[in-house]
């Protein structure tokens, strides 16, 4: 996926059928962060504050899955039969596809056993973890070329 072009309200990417299925994939595997991963300590115990926390996280991913599926319908003839399409996300899209990126990165990353290091990380990798690995390492990917065309594209 290669940007190319912004404007002020919108960035436009270039994606190859490949591309998309990959993305379209990773999008299917939110939400990956285990419910219990989130608290607002982890020395205090605060049992009504805890479920308050986890409430808005349970609507939070209800909310970002509606928003996969119907951004993934709408998006389901990109690239059609021609090998590259062109995909535009606006800002407001932008916010949340980095966030379930990321949700399914990290989930990836403490799935592999939080893993530090390309040594911990091959240590971790086999048949059973291959997935993860891949989900970790391709939402990553996405959330890079993201994360520089909010930054100008360098």
């Amino acid at each position: 996926m290669k940007l190319l072009k912004t404007g002020a309200r919108e960035f436009v990417f270039s994606i190859t059928r490949q591309e998309k299925e990959m993305l379209f994939r990773i999008l299917d595997l939110y939400p990956v962060v285990p419910e219990s991963h989130h608290r607002l300590s982890r020395t205090e115990d605060r049992p009504e504050d805890e479920k308050l926390l986890r409430d808005a996280m349970a609507d939070e991913r209800q909310q970002y899955r509606r928003k996969v599926q119907t951004w993934k319908r709408g998006r389901a003839r990109l690239c059609g039969k021609t090998p590259r399409g062109r995909l535009t996300l606006k800002i407001g899209e932008m916010d949340w596809l980095l966030r379930v990126l990321n949700d399914v990165r990290i989930g990836s990353w403490l799935a592999l056993g939080s893993p530090d290091g390309a040594a911990e990380i091959l240590a971790a990798l086999n048949e059973k973890t291959a997935v993860q690995f891949w989900a970790m390492e391709t939402a990553g990917g996405f959330q890079s070329v993201l994360l520089m065309a909010l930054n100008g594209g360098a």
